[in-house]
This record gives C-alpha cells, structure tokens and sequence, in this order.
C-alpha cells in the first residue's frame, strides 16, 4: 500500500459517525425568542440543524409561579458523542445567560437532548431518551413537527403517535421562530 492511500484510510478511520440529534429548547426569560435564535444560531457550531419547530407559547410545569415559556424542538446532525453534546449545550446555555437557580425555575435558556439516534443511555449524568418527556406535551408536540415518524426507543411508538396522547390544552402555537 502506498505511503499517500495508507494516509488516505487512517483519515477516513477517523471520521465520527453522524448522529442524528433531536432537541427541545426553551426560554421564559426576557425577550424568549431572541434568545431561542441565539441559541439555534449557536447550536450550528455542533451540528448541521435541518429543522426547526415552531414557537408554542406553554405553560410552566412544577413550578407555576413563573413567566409563561417559549418551546422549540430542532432535529439536526452531529458527530458529537452524548457527552460531548451535553458539554457543549450546558456551554451554550451559560453563554446565553442561564444562570443556576431553582429546578424547573425560571431560566434564560434550556436546552435538552431528546433523542439521539436510538440510543438509550442512563448514567447519573445524562439520561437519552430524555426521561420525562413522554409526559411532556411542550416537547413532544414541537418534536413531533420535526421527527414525527421517529420512533422512540423505548416506547416503540413515533412521536407525532406519543404526542396526540396528551393533553395539549397548555401549549399553544405561535408561528415560525
């Protein structure tokens, strides 16, 4: 083998596999969909975005004494491993101004791995499939305009099935981000 095409499969060796990465963000914070924009603009720095949701204006759950949200699914591809993509999207959200506060509180800006591929990971750190979304109308409705027929690994079901089983009576639509 020559010197150039040994080269040549040690580069192509090295290339990570694409992953495809479906995202739920989310802002309640100051002006929600400039900071939903800066995010996705921010999110282009980790993976081909490829679909964007529209804005659904919801209410907050657990902790109802706070500004209405702003919700948001992407679907996009990376090569980022699942760690990786958590570092990066916990950078993005303090660059963005999130700041540390109560669980389920008021925030800037949040941004959650949904869906990766079909993994299916738990680890005290990170959990994929997101582990409460199939209760959660404001990410699954969103998911569903941009991954409808995905299935979720785990419930074998497609999103856009899980998200006509809720109750969707707190999320509104708004229009395009």
């Amino acid at each position: 083998m020559s010197e150039h095409h040994q080269s040549e499969q040690e580069g192509l060796a090295e290339v990570a596999p694409l992953r495809n990465a479906y995202l739920g963000l989310g802002s309640n914070l100051g002006d929600r969909d400039a900071h939903l924009r800066a995010a996705i603009g921010r999110l282009a720095e980790l993976l081909h975005v490829e679909r964007v949701s529209s804005v659904y204006e919801t209410e907050p759950l657990l902790v109802e004494d706070q500004p209405l949200f702003h919700n948001i699914a992407c679907a996009g591809q990376t090569t980022l491993d699942p760690f990786s993509l958590l570092r990066a999207l916990k950078r993005i959200e303090r660059d963005l101004g999130r700041v540390p506060g109560p669980r389920y509180g008021p925030r800037v800006i949040d941004i959650d791995i949904l869906l990766l591929d079909d993994l299916v990971l738990m680890t005290p750190e990170l959990t994929i499939p997101h582990p409460a979304m199939l209760e959660r109308a404001f990410v699954l409705i969103p998911l569903a305009e941009v991954a409808s027929g995905q299935r979720h690994p785990v419930a074998g079901r497609t999103i856009e099935e899980l998200a006509q089983g809720l109750d969707a009576s707190g999320v509104r639509r708004l229009g395009a981000l």
